[in-house]
């Protein structure tokens, strides 16, 4: 990938059309530029849980999370483009199997929340998701990777999983969810 954005307002989407890496233009509303929004909006929300004191091994796994949706979404940007393997996801099945080892059983479904680390996890972990049903939409049009959906799967997995591990290290109880019959 060479191409480099050196004028960042060209103008050339006052017509409602954004230029894909391939040089194509396609409607702003189009699926693949759902999808690319709703990736770099939760890489976004990743950055701004990384201001949060984290400990430096989880903050070390957000930043190449980063690196990672980065090239998630040049992929999108770029049809026919393959950036993510197995090996992505493979990594985030290790994560989710070292930070869940020291968890214990769900007893009931959790509210997000907790100390400001594990609530910035949780907004995350809800971007995931939507960037997952976005690359869900798109690939029902256009060919997907099936990397791409494992690895926003398995993300907004992680991002439950480290919410719990955060809390449990900062010394707060994840606040469970007690069902009200109004």
């Amino acid at each position: 990938m060479s191409i480099r954005v050196s004028i960042v307002s060209t103008r050339t989407g006052d017509d409602g059309t954004t230029g894909l890496g391939d040089k194509t233009r396609v409607p702003k509303d189009a699926p693949r530029i759902m999808a690319l929004g709703d990736v770099d909006e939760l890489n976004s929300a990743i950055g701004l849980w990384r201001t949060a004191p984290l400990p430096a091994e989880i903050d070390a796994l957000l930043d190449r999370i980063q690196h990672d949706l980065f090239d998630l979404g040049a992929e999108l940007c770029i049809p026919g483009w393959t950036a993510l393997k197995d090996a992505h996801v493979l990594r985030l099945d290790d994560a989710l199997k070292h930070y869940n080892a020291e968890l214990g059983p769900l007893q009931e479904f959790i509210l997000p929340g907790g100390c400001p680390a594990a609530a910035h996890a949780h907004m995350a972990r809800t971007l995931a998701r939507r960037a997952e049903r976005s690359v869900v939409t798109l690939s029902r049009a256009d060919t997907v990777n099936p990397p791409v959906l494992h690895y926003l799967n398995r993300l907004s997995d992680l991002c439950f999983v480290l919410a719990r591990f955060l809390n449990r290290a900062a010394g707060v109880t994840d606040t469970l969810w007690n069902r009200r019959d109004a």
